[in-house]
């Protein structure tokens, strides 16, 4: 089995980088089995095409922009995941977008693959969370613990 953890986003500009925050809460509090990598996609996009080939699962954690109350959670897995990219939510979603695409494309997509987002507060300069998204931050914590247990994976808390 292979999981992907990917979290993305800008750091400097606010809420936009919620889900780097995420990976990095992820990867400091719990210890993971080898078969889930936690990687910290930033603003990356093509350069990421080997390291999501043949996944069994894919959690991407991002800011989203979904038309909902700022700091609102969004979930989306399956037949959503799609929709998703049909209006641009994220920023990095044409480059998540091309990389799934051409994943597609030479049949190594992996087999699910969910995204776990928040409505972003602000996206203005700053490298903070505002307080909103920040304090929203261990739910999408929780969230990305429960996608993974999902997935047959147990991770533990470090002492």
């Amino acid at each position: 089995m292979r999981i992907v953890v990917l979290g993305i986003g800008n750091i400097l500009l606010s809420d936009e980088g919620v889900g780097v925050r995420v990976v990095e809460k992820l990867e400091a509090e719990y210890i993971v089995p080898p078969e889930v990598e936690i990687i910290d996609g930033g603003t990356c996009g093509m350069e990421m095409l080997d390291q999501l080939e043949d996944l069994d699962g894919l959690i991407v954690v991002d800011c989203v922009r979904h038309g909902q109350p700022p700091a609102t959670p969004i979930l989306l897995r399956g037949d959503q995941v799609p929709v998703f990219f049909k209006t641009k939510l994220s920023p990095h979603q044409i480059s998540l977008s091309d990389v799934l695409a051409s994943l597609e494309l030479t049949d190594t997509a992996p087999k699910t693959t969910v995204i776990i987002g928040i409505q972003p507060a602000s996206m203005s300069l700053g490298m903070e969370l505002t307080p909103e998204v920040a304090a929203r931050v261990p739910e999408l914590l929780a969230t990305t613990i429960a996608e993974l247990k999902a997935l047959g994976i147990t991770v533990e808390a470090r002492s």
